[in-house]
């Protein structure tokens, strides 16, 4: 009897994850959360780096040497 209700309750669990799990595909949910949420996160991050100016790099100066 106590077997049936914990195999009921696992079923029961899986598939409320399942139904959980089917609508953020169907919605697309992760793919909105990344383009609404994320990427504005992201391009507001990396568009205020401070970045090194390459117009002042002398030309004779190696790549090499520039990228450390």
């Amino acid at each position: 009897m106590k077997a049936k209700k914990i195999i009921k309750k696992t079923l029961g669990i899986a598939a409320l994850a399942y139904a959980g799990l089917f609508c953020v595909f169907y919605f697309d949910l992760d793919g909105k959360l990344l383009y609404y949420v994320v990427e504005p996160f992201m391009k507001n991050h990396f568009d205020n780096m401070e970045r090194r100016d390459p117009h002042t790099v002398p030309y004779e100066q190696l790549d090499t040497e520039y990228m450390q």
